[in-house]
């Protein structure tokens, strides 16, 4: 019995190999728009998109972004301009697609266009951070999306999002965890409305990376900002040595955050090349192997597990 069970297992796993490694054909001939190119996961995504040979159209949102990505890789790949959170950009940007791939459509739309700041509990968060953070991470994952949607469902194409292991299991940076959760909430809407067209969407759920985001001196600057900021009862509920201890562990956390870029694209690029693609992708070790199964625990477990190490504020009961 034992090696009739170890047989289908065997098969299993052959056939999941097999079906995983089958490529669209013609790759050359399709192309892909992506959002956030001037650094990280998006910069590394195009030029590694661009070295396979798909026509690859970046955004940046600086110029002098849009600058540096040509200077890296070849005359195929074209850069455009474009803010998320402002319509006229996305407008602009959509007709600028819209010319490039004129009737084939776009084969692959990827939102990574994202922002975290600051670092900070819920109740030190400003409104303003906090809206910032929803315009660019949700609201912009929408607007660039249904604006370009036509496109994508003209080439009957693939849709990525960038989500997060905190769109799973919400951790800390309230604002960063709310946008997130609601981009795996569109994502899975949009998937069971648009599944007759053809159109395949991913969401691709990163760990802990190294990027401009989670820049250490950046990212701790900022911290300290929104404690200084924050209103004279809210030092007073949590403390200085709260404000200290907590600084600390996410200072360690920022530390022992993931070089290793190559994690996350090359599940982006699987979702736009593979025929059969994942409707998720979690990317990382933390994300595969702490995040993931500790979002199958009991809610009470799962807190237990995540604030342990948390010092407590000044005026806890």
């Amino acid at each position: 019995m034992w090696l009739y069970l170890a047989a289908f297992v065997g098969l299993y796993y052959l056939l999941h190999w097999y079906r995983e490694r089958q490529v669209v054909s013609h790759l050359q001939d399709k192309y892909v728009f992506i959002t956030g190119c001037d650094s990280g996961f998006g910069n590394l995504l195009a030029r590694q998109l661009d070295a396979r040979g798909l026509r690859v159209l970046a955004a940046c949102l600086t110029e002098k972004g849009a600058e540096q990505l040509r200077g890296q890789t070849s005359d195929r790949l074209e850069t455009v301009t474009l803010d998320v959170t402002k319509m006229e950009s996305i407008a602009a940007a959509t007709q600028w697609v819209k010319e490039h791939v004129g009737d084939r459509g776009l084969w692959g739309l990827v939102n990574n266009a994202g922002i975290l700041t600051p670092i900070t509990l819920c109740e030190w968060l400003n409104t303003e951070d906090s809206m910032n953070m929803l315009k660019v991470n949700l609201i912009g994952v929408i607007q660039v999306t249904l604006s370009v949607l036509p496109l994508v469902r003209r080439a009957r194409g693939r849709i990525v999002n960038v989500s997060s292991i905190l769109g799973r299991v919400a951790f800390f940076v309230g604002g960063y965890c709310v946008s997130k959760y609601g981009v795996e909430a569109f994502s899975d809407i949009l998937r069971r409305e648009i599944q007759h067209f053809g159109v395949k969407i991913s969401i691709v759920e990163p760990g802990y990376f190294r990027t401009g985001m989670t820049n250490m001196t950046q990212s701790l600057e900022r911290m300290k900002q929104s404690w200084k900021e924050a209103p004279k009862h809210i030092k007073e509920t949590y403390g200085q040595q709260y404000f200290d201890a907590l600084y600390n562990i996410m200072k360690e956390g920022l530390l022992n955050c993931s070089t290793n870029l190559n994690l996350v694209t090359d599940c982006m690029e699987h979702a736009l090349t593979s025929v059969h693609p994942r409707t998720r992708y979690s990317a990382g070790w933390d994300a595969k192997f702490f995040f993931i199964p500790l979002s199958y625990l009991p809610t009470s477990l799962a807190d237990y597990i995540l604030t342990r190490s948390w010092p407590k504020p000044a005026q806890a009961v």
